[in-house]
């Protein structure tokens, strides 16, 4: 049986479908689908002792909703931190003066974020302005050599 242009074609619309949709699944993970030409919002910067693996793009969230997104992150020689830069959604206006910010990972895979919790100040925080209060990344890696430490000395004061 000789295939047909007609089934030829179909299979080829098939696959196209198929590249433009992994195509979208690809923007998707990647966090790319979230640039925009449109409205920007406001920039707010965090300074923390450590980013642990932040990376830019990664979500902006309070209570669990994304509020917007890391716009930048880079060293600060002076003051020896990482400064975060945060492009907040334009219609999350209402942030208090003294919301604080943490670094989380979300799941399994280790992908970090960034909360926020706001604060009590009848004062909201506007384009340029710094978030005071910070919580730098867990590092895995510390808390266990803190944790083998603290046995090893226990272990040495018993025997």
């Amino acid at each position: 049986m000789q295939p047909t242009k007609t089934v030829e074609a179909l299979v080829g619309l098939f696959v196209a479908m198929g590249l433009v949709a992994l195509f979208f699944l690809a923007m998707q993970v990647s966090n790319l689908s979230g640039l925009s030409g449109g409205e920007k919002g406001y920039q707010v910067t965090a300074r923390f002792e450590n980013s642990g693996g932040l990376k830019v793009r990664a979500p902006v969230t309070i209570s669990g909703v994304k509020i917007g997104k890391v716009g930048a992150i880079y060293y600060d020689e002076e003051i020896y931190q990482a400064v975060v830069e945060l492009q907040i959604n334009p219609e999350f206006t209402h942030l208090p003066v003294d919301t604080t910010a943490s670094i989380y990972t979300a799941g399994l895979l280790g992908e970090q974020y960034i909360s926020l919790s706001p604060g009590g100040d009848e004062d909201y925080l506007k384009e340029g302005d710094e978030i005071e209060l910070t919580q730098s990344a867990v590092i895995l890696e510390e808390v266990l050599s803190k944790f083998l430490y603290s046995q090893a000395e226990g272990g040495a004061e018993g025997g």
